[in-house]
């Protein structure tokens, strides 16, 4: 059946992938829609129960009618990211001998624009960093998420698995569980360290009304006292870049591009950018020099005398 195949394939990711909770959410949330898909279109040939369907019995025709339903509604990047979910579902079942052959192997992925990261010039920046209400404890919590994000550039996911304990506050240190768990230290600055400082001394009393706390307590909470969600997380950087007025689509990713072009400006290499985004390859690095090409070729316009 199609949910325990899912369920098997989630267990796999998080397990022996060891794939974030935030992949792994992602990965659920694209296959769920999948499964929408094939309720809502009524593949009654396909069921094996009132909500499930027999995964033999999905094939390349349905998966296409299911890739051509997301366009329109969706851009390419997420369309390809879907088929993507299910095109590794189905590699994994193979590999299992659940199915016979890859339903999704031989559709084509929508073709991409070239992508070029979202970033703030720092002007934009340090308007965000004006928004939030530094009187209450909410605001001072949603300045050191912004904080965070712009002085380490990380992941919104690697943001939400932080505790307490991931900040060392004497060596100016955060520590993070990056893609496929693997962990890495990256330095955080003294402005963001404050700006975490105070949020925790802002809610000491409040988490020990909900029930204490410890250094592997979730360093960003949410009313509830559990921890900061992704999902949550977006949408803080949403409200203040609403407020701000800043016409691009700004997400917690664009502040990680803009934490990246900013240290090439400022002549880090691209080397030491790569270890501080956690890049395995360099090659996902270097897509942030061609942003960075902007800023030199208004160096040169402003400098050469041939230009």
């Amino acid at each position: 059946m199609l949910q325990n195949g899912i369920e098997l394939f989630m267990a796999y990711l998080r397990d022996q992938r060891s794939y974030s909770q935030h992949t792994v959410r992602n990965y659920r949330n694209d296959l769920k829609q999948f499964s929408e898909f094939l309720t809502s279109k009524g593949y009654s040939s396909h069921k094996e129960s009132k909500d499930d369907f027999r995964v033999e019995a999905i094939d390349a025709l349905t998966i296409r009618r299911y890739v051509g339903d997301l366009y329109g509604r969706l851009r390419r990047t997420s369309i390809a990211r879907k088929l993507s979910a299910v095109r590794s579902l189905f590699l994994f079942l193979e590999k299992q001998g659940l199915v016979k052959g890859n339903p999704a192997a031989d559709i084509a992925t929508p073709k991409l624009e070239k992508y070029v990261p979202t970033y703030l010039p720092v002007d934009d920046v340090f308007r965000l960093l004006e928004r939030p209400d530094r009187e209450k404890p909410l605001g001072l919590r949603d300045l050191a998420i912004l904080e965070v994000l712009y002085s380490c550039g990380i992941r919104v996911g690697e943001l939400e698995g932080l505790n307490i304990s991931s900040v060392d506050f004497d060596e100016r240190l955060v520590k993070v569980i990056g893609k496929g768990n693997r962990e890495r230290v990256v330095p955080i600055g003294r402005q963001a360290l404050l700006a975490v400082r105070n949020y925790l001394d802002a809610i000491h009393q409040i988490r020990r009304k909900k029930g204490g706390v410890s250094q592997d307590s979730p360093l960003f909470i949410n009313f509830q006292g559990g921890r900061l969600s992704a999902r949550s997380v977006g949408r803080i950087i949403k409200k203040y870049v609403k407020e701000t007025g800043l016409t691009s689509e700004i997400s917690p990713h664009s502040i990680r591009h803009t934490f990246a072009t900013h240290l090439l400006d400022g002549g880090a290499d691209l080397r030491s950018v790569q270890e501080l985004l956690g890049h395995a390859s360099l090659t996902s690095t270097q897509k942030y020099t061609h942003v960075s090409l902007d800023r030199l070729m208004e160096v040169y316009d402003n400098a050469h005398p041939r230009s």
